[in-house]
């Protein structure tokens, strides 16, 4: 069924007040054309003024409806209406059929969709209202079932090849799909947005303002400046046009070769011999030339034109250039390189720490004395041979250059222990002059595997005790600048001798310790008695060794000893690798301070100035005469072998007792979820790390907690070390396990790296370290799992600084910074809101099963007693009808 018609706006009385004679008004002739259909042959559609309607009971929408349409009217009634109208009756178009119709009852029905063309139609025929009142029956759901409809039954298939033709036709990946990764450029980071107008009736809402000649406006062009040089002609051509008409169809190509009978006859041939012998003073020559110079160098790019300040980056693009590569068949065989450095004052010479590959546990370490480890120092002037040997009695990790003094060598051993070397009496044969006798002593003294090569050893001044060491290999260490020193309880003094003395140095071990080189004041009281004793019986010193450090051989303990509580949970955490923070004294007593003496030099009790030698007659101060330094920064950036990144004070706190203990980490992130194996401060921002480990690099500001400032995304190599470059602060490398260095620009992009340089190393890279030879020669040294050491030149691009990049790059860390604060007030609202609506369904929801279930039990016992009530009724009904 249709839906019902509303009622019009106008009632059956309302007509009657305004005239009977109004008709219901019937859709136009056009309607009619368009959806009026033919009507059959047994009905005919009828006009019923509402007065007629009244009369013979048939209002449309009320005694005639949609859902009962139908209306029998008598005959009779029908042509007594005829009489008494005449002509204006609503009956005289069908006076002749309902006179001829032979019963007594004639069927109306209401056409209120007007299916006809009128709002009512008359049935004709008696059989026409027979269908209507009796339809014909339709078959019953059992008469459906009672017939089978059987499924027929397939072919049998007869194969003609097309399942070929189809195998060939279908199309096939043959190549690997296309990945594409789109970035944001970096000046759009943080912008506004901008909205305004636009069309809508521009076409893929782009408007193009299409540049065409002006007609009204020309110019004759009378003389032209042109410049024209003989070049090689070009072609350009293009394989790929337009497809305009799409067909399926593929090219084979097979290539002719000459027969076996065709070859040997070209190769007898006397042209072939004519044209060799032609030719063949021509190769020669080009062969010499090519042996005599470098035909294939860039003359433009030697001659170092151009502006020194140009953004070379944006204009050359280069890769790393091999410079030099070190090895050396008896000391690197089988061993891995640990650290290296450059030399702080010698231009050229580089030292690298071998340990052995498999000694990874403390298990596994070899028995002390047994086998040797050294720290090999090559050199540019002599590539193929090692320079200097320091020998230490186990294996070396990490190592350090002083600060003050390069001649002094710090190193971290496998064994936990701390070393120290002076090659003071070596430095003339690092510097290619001649050595003296004492040192070529030294070189042949008890060595005799190195009288081939006459390369020197130097033998380790001294080594702290064994039991007051760490207790597992040492993995970083480092100086403490000659700006301050500490104390026992690791409070920051001021240095009065303005040389590094002090040494930091860290273990899996859980501690962090502070060494002191200077002599202990147990040591410096009974000075005139050692003395004494030394003039009585000097002692024998085969080996040369110096005697820098000779106080502290086998007898070295740590000044004190930083542990690493866990914040939330019990345990410590273990350090890889750490940062402190370098110090400048900016107050005007330490500037008086430098003035009045030079490095190297103290205040005695007079206020006169004693010059100090050598380390060996340092000596420790009283801590009365300390001025701490209340604006230096203790605080450490540490890397554990879980991944975290820990900041802490080393300043010990004292507890409730008086005892002094390491105060818990300021914060603990696992960022990296793997061995954290570089932490290193920007040398030009001194509050920005850079820190690497697992398949991430991080970059950190101290001052901000919540976590770094800019997080790589996940790689597919481990990074394995990292570290910035020295002359542009927004360039950083980072070294991957499959011998590859990425180049990373932070002012181009932050996603991807800007430059590749894959496989540089066959193996795992394990130290990168950056130095500056001149102001254009720059280099980086490349270290690996294989002993080897290569020396790269940086290319121009990645060395010379753009125009005013350092305030870009500080412009660019205020961004990420304030990128970071927006993330972790949004993270915090959404906690905020989080926790409210726990919160509010924990006050509602509880409550809610303890009412339902206290009221369903209620409403059960209400019912049960009624039940109970009822069945007692019931029963003393039926005894009362028994009685009867």
């Amino acid at each position: 069924m249709t839906s019902i018609r509303p009622k019009s706006g106008t009632s059956s009385a309302d007509s009657k007040k305004k005239g009977k004679g109004k008709k219901t008004q019937p859709p136009t002739s056009l309607e009619k054309k368009v959806s009026q259909p033919d009507h059959p042959e047994d009905i005919f559609p009828l006009v019923l003024t509402s007065a007629t309607q009244e009369l013979f009971g048939c209002r449309a929408d009320e005694d005639v409806t949609q859902e009962n349409p139908y209306k029998l009217l008598k005959k009779q009634d029908i042509i007594e209406d005829i009489k008494a109208k005449g002509a204006v009756s609503d009956f005289s178009p069908v006076k002749q059929i309902v006179l001829d119709y032979p019963e007594e009852e004639v069927l109306l029905v209401f056409d209120r969709d007007f299916l006809y063309g009128q709002c009512f139609f008359l049935i004709l025929t008696p059989e026409a209202k027979e269908k209507i009142f009796s339809p014909p029956e339709s078959k019953t759901p059992e008469e459906d079932e009672n017939i089978v409809s059987k499924t027929p039954e397939p072919m049998q298939w007869i194969s003609l090849g097309s399942e070929k033709e189809i195998e060939e036709e279908s199309v096939k990946e043959s190549r690997e799909k296309l990945q594409f990764r789109l970035s944001r450029a970096r000046k759009k980071f943080g912008s506004s947005a901008i909205f305004s107008d636009h069309t809508a009736y521009a076409k893929d809402n782009f408007v193009e303002f299409v540049s065409n000649e002006d007609s009204r406006f020309s110019i004759k062009l009378m003389q032209r400046d042109c410049g024209v040089q003989a070049v090689p002609s070009l072609q350009s051509s293009s394989a790929q046009t337009q497809w305009k008409f799409q067909r399926n169809n593929y090219t084979q190509y097979q290539p002719r070769e000459l027969s076996k009978e065709d070859a040997e006859s070209l190769l007898k041939s006397e042209s072939l011999k004519n044209f060799c012998n032609s030719i063949l003073p021509r190769v020669l020559h080009a062969l010499q030339q090519e042996e005599i110079m470098n035909v294939f160098l860039d003359d433009w790019k030697a001659l170092a034109a151009g502006d020194e300040t140009t953004d070379w980056s944006r204009n050359i693009s280069e890769d790393l250039v091999l410079h030099q590569a070190f090895t050396h068949t008896k000391y690197t065989k089988d061993k891995k390189v640990s650290c290296t450095h450059w030399h702080p004052s010698i231009y050229g010479v580089i030292a690298v720490a071998l340990r052995e590959k498999n000694a990874e546990q403390l298990d596994e370490l070899p028995i002390f004395g047994t086998r040797s480890g050294y720290i090999v120092f090559y050199s540019f002037s002599d590539p193929s041979n090692a320079q200097l040997l320091l020998e230490s009695p186990v294996d070396v990790c990490v190592f350090d250059f002083c600060p003050s003094d390069p001649n002094i060598i710090v190193g971290g051993c496998l064994n936990g222990q701390v070393i120290l070397w002076d090659i003071s009496a070596h430095v003339t044969h690092l510097l290619g002059m001649p050595s003296n006798s004492k040192t070529s002593t030294t070189s042949k003294c008890d060595h005799n595997d190195n009288k081939e090569n006459k390369t020197p050893v130097v033998r380790y001044c001294a080594m702290s005790a064994l039991e007051s060491s760490h207790k597992a290999p040492i993995t970083d260490i480092q100086w403490l600048p000659p700006t301050f020193e500490v104390t026992r309880s690791g409070l920051p003094v001021e240095n009065k001798h303005h040389l590094s003395v002090q040494i930091v140095s860290c273990s899996p071990d859980c501690t962090v310790l502070f060494w002191d080189v200077r002599l202990p004041k147990l040591l410096n009281q009974a000075e005139p008695d050692r003395k004494q004793h030394m003039e009585q019986k000097p002692l024998i010193n085969p080996h040369a060794v110096p005697e820098t450090f000779k106080h502290l051989d086998r007898t070295w303990k740590p000044l004190f000893k930083v542990s690493l509580p866990k914040i939330d949970t019990k345990g410590d955490y273990a350090p890889l690798k750490f940062s402190l923070q370098n110090y400048t004294c900016n107050e005007s007593a330490g500037e008086d301070d430098k003035e009045d003496h030079a490095p190297g030099q103290a205040p005695n009790e007079n206020n006169s100035v004693e010059v100090i030698s050598d380390y060996s007659q340092l000596r420790a101060p009283s801590a009365r005469t300390h001025r701490a330094l209340e604006d230096l920064n203790t605080k450490l950036f540490i890397g554990t072998e879980d991944g975290e990144i820990v900041y802490t004070d080393w300043k010990m706190v004292k507890d409730d007792s008086g005892r002094l203990h390491s105060s818990k980490p300021l914060f603990c992130i696992n960022v990296h979820h793997w061995l954290v194996n570089t932490i290193q401060r920007s040398p030009f921002f001194k509050d920005i790390i850079l820190t690497t480990g697992g398949r991430h690099f991080a970059i950190w500001r101290e001052g901000l907690m919540d976590g770094p400032i800019i997080m790589s995304p996940s790689s597919e190599l481990e990074c394995t070390v990292g570290c910035w470059s020295l002359s542009r602060p927004a360039v950083f490398f980072i070294g991957k396990e499959d011998g590859s260095i990425e180049v990373w620009n932070l002012l181009e992009n932050t996603t991807e790296p800007v430059r590749v340089n894959a496989h540089v190393t066959n193996d795992r890279i394990t130290c990168i370290k950056p130095w500056t030879g001149s102001s254009k020669q720059h280099f980086l040294s490349v270290t690996d799992n294989l002993g080897l050491l290569r020396v790269f030149e940086i290319p121009k691009s990645l060395h010379t600084p753009s125009r005013k990049e350092i305030s870009k790059v500080e412009k660019c860390f205020e961004l990420e910074k304030q990128r970071l604060l927006d993330c972790l007030k949004k993270k915090e609202c959404w906690a905020k809101e989080k926790k409210e609506m726990e919160d509010r369904h924990m006050t509602k929801e509880p409550d809610k099963p303890m009412k339902f279930l206290e009221n369903k039990e209620e409403a059960d016992m209400k019912e049960y007693s009624d039940h109970l009530m009822l069945e007692e009724n019931v029963l003393k009904r039926l005894g009362s009808a028994v009685r009867a």
